[in-house]
């Protein structure tokens, strides 16, 4: 089975404590709620402590139009893409010696967060010395979910050439998409949520020689996937598309149709395997919000060590989005050991979920 053999993380440099965007919103949104002291308690229940934006603070209080919020997407999302890239390749703590690009078969890109066409792949591939051949996939607009559906059509891209490396790079700077003049309540959970991260990983197929860069005794390799898409969900979350750019859709019901919909999505995904949820060692869940990770919790009936990895992600970064998932599998990556079973998770636009059964051997 295809194994994941490498993952890095590069997040933008600007770091912005929560007290601070508490701050920045309260003047922000002050003027437009009366009750704008309990509506900040959104920034503390959601247990985020700091985030990473690809502009400083005092960027976000000037208007800024759709083509020069796209033009910034662009330019931090090529640099960081080729950051992320040069250490997923590199990196001493995954990887017994480095990858060279010309050995990559295909990129996928995954982002929600801006536009780009030629797509951010073929930017950085005329900074980077890729092959000329290297496969291109960019997929967008599957949101939080990206990043898992990145590594299942990875994953199955490596079943159908065994021979085959490839990357998943997800690029996401939801904070770009900020709007300030947008005073809904929405806008104003976003704002207490979403962040910037950019990710890479590295996938191999069987036959690809990857035992002779692996360097940790265990790692782990993907055994199955499922994605599935609930009907008449379109308005759960997304983009509102408008003149002056994405506006945000947030619904506050997102934890009760977890709470309804995800453990029969589960126990059919798991069942395929002859597997239970208690046969789980990691559950490596992208955590979309604090009530997100307690609804999983309800919904599974899992204990809640088995999401503090993804706690401790969200206290740390926010929600970046795709990149968030690969973040949170980077550190069960170094705690997995062998035979261990896990399941990844991540909900996006749709509504829907992708589910990967890994097993680190």
């Amino acid at each position: 089975m295809p194994a994941i053999l490498s993952i890095s993380e590069v997040p933008p440099s600007n770091e912005i404590t929560q007290n601070e965007v508490v701050a920045f919103a309260r003047h922000l949104f002050g003027q437009s709620f009366k009750d704008i002291d309990r509506l900040l308690k959104v920034f503390q229940n959601g247990q985020i402590e700091k985030r990473h934006f690809a502009k400083e603070l005092d960027w976000f209080k000037e208007d800024h139009s759709f083509a020069d919020k796209n033009d910034a997407f662009i330019e931090t999302g090529v640099k960081l893409g080729c950051e992320a890239i040069e250490k997923c390749l590199t990196t001493r703590e995954f990887l017994n010696q480095p990858i060279k690009y010309q050995e990559i078969d295909a990129i996928f890109t995954i982002t929600s967060s801006g536009l780009a066409t030629p797509s951010l792949e073929a930017r950085i591939m005329n900074l980077l010395p890729f092959s000329e051949q290297t496969k291109r996939i960019p997929i967008w607009g599957l949101g939080c979910a990206g990043g898992a559906s990145g590594l299942s059509r990875a994953y199955e891209y490596c079943l159908a050439y065994p021979k085959a490396k490839v990357l998943v790079l997800t690029i996401e700077l939801c904070s770009l998409t900020f709007q300030r003049n947008d005073r809904s309540k929405s806008n104003l959970v976003g704002t207490s949520l979403f962040a910037d991260g950019v990710a890479c990983a590295l996938i191999a197929g069987d036959e690809s020689g990857y035992q002779k860069y692996q360097k940790l005794p265990a790692i782990p390799h993907i055994y199955g996937t499922q994605s599935t898409t609930k009907k008449d969900s379109l308005d759960v979350m997304g983009w509102d598309v408008k003149d002056d750019g994405l506006y945000v859709i947030f619904s506050r019901d997102i934890p009760t149709i977890i709470e309804g919909w995800l453990k029969p999505n589960v126990q059919t995904f798991l069942n395929q395997f002859s597997l239970q949820i208690t046969d789980l060692q990691h559950f490596i869940a992208h955590p979309g919000g604090k009530k997100v990770i307690d609804a999983y919790q309800a919904s599974l009936q899992i204990p809640a060590e088995m999401t503090a990895t993804s706690l401790d992600v969200l206290r740390e970064f926010g929600n970046m989005s795709s990149s968030t998932i690969l973040y949170v599998l980077r550190r069960f990556f170094l705690l997995g050991k062998k035979d261990d079973i896990g399941l990844a998770t991540a909900l996006g636009p749709g509504f829907s979920s992708e589910l990967l059964l890994l097993k680190w051997r």
